[in-house]
């Protein structure tokens, strides 16, 4: 697997990255890996990197972005945090790797069993971590369907939440970057939610927050 050079970057539209971490899910759910050569990856990108697109995920160990989608050094921007949640911080992170380091796409990622959703689903109360999982209370009030448990024993309300909560991610970015807003508007990046079933490792797109704009 040749090392991502600018050129080739540039080549890249977001529907094409969209495919490419598609792709790199489906080889990683069969088990199947590209070959590469990670030291001479880390080699080619000291002097510069050109990464298709700009992953937000959970801290969760189960979920790195760079193996469930089978790409390597350079490949990928990966973003951080308990519950994918959204921030100025990450905000200006996504705006460095879109506006200057040229990547084609953003991706929200959740995952089930997510312990920062169940931590908000139970209302739970611990020094910092009160602050970031009050930015995920919201996803747990609006979701409306589960009327009996709605706790973290109750898996299916959990998914829902995350699911929610991914897609609040993505109208944060909208509605907080003029940046990446324009970007996305002129089709010079996409954006799109997806999720993450951490027992298969399956990652599924939701298609209805896909934003593709003139594509290139």
């Amino acid at each position: 697997m040749k090392t991502l050079t600018k050129d080739v970057q540039s080549a890249i539209t977001p529907t094409m990255a969209l495919e490419l971490l598609k792709e790199g899910n489906k080889r990683f759910i069969h088990n199947l890996k590209e070959n590469r050569d990670l030291l001479q990856q880390a080699r080619e990108t000291s002097a510069s990197q050109h990464p298709i697109a700009i992953i937000l995920s959970c801290i969760d160990s189960r979920t790195s972005a760079e193996l469930i989608f089978d790409q390597g050094l350079g490949d990928v921007f990966s973003v951080r945090v308990a519950g994918n949640i959204m921030n100025a911080d990450i905000l200006g992170s996504m705006e460095y790797g879109c506006k200057i380091s040229g990547a084609k796409m953003i991706v929200v990622l959740g995952h089930s069993k997510c312990g920062a959703i169940k931590g908000a689903c139970d209302h739970v109360e611990m020094g910092n971590l009160t602050a970031l999982l009050s930015k995920i209370l919201p996803a747990v009030y609006n979701e409306k369907s589960e009327t009996k448990n709605r706790s973290s024993s109750n898996p299916e309300f959990v998914d829902k939440v995350a699911s929610i909560n991914i897609k609040r991610s993505l109208h944060a970015i909208m509605e907080r970057s003029p940046i990446l807003k324009e970007m996305i508007d002129a089709g010079e990046i996409g954006i799109i939610g997806g999720f993450h079933d951490i027992t298969t490792g399956v990652v599924t797109f939701y298609g209805d927050t896909l934003i593709i704009n003139n594509p290139k």
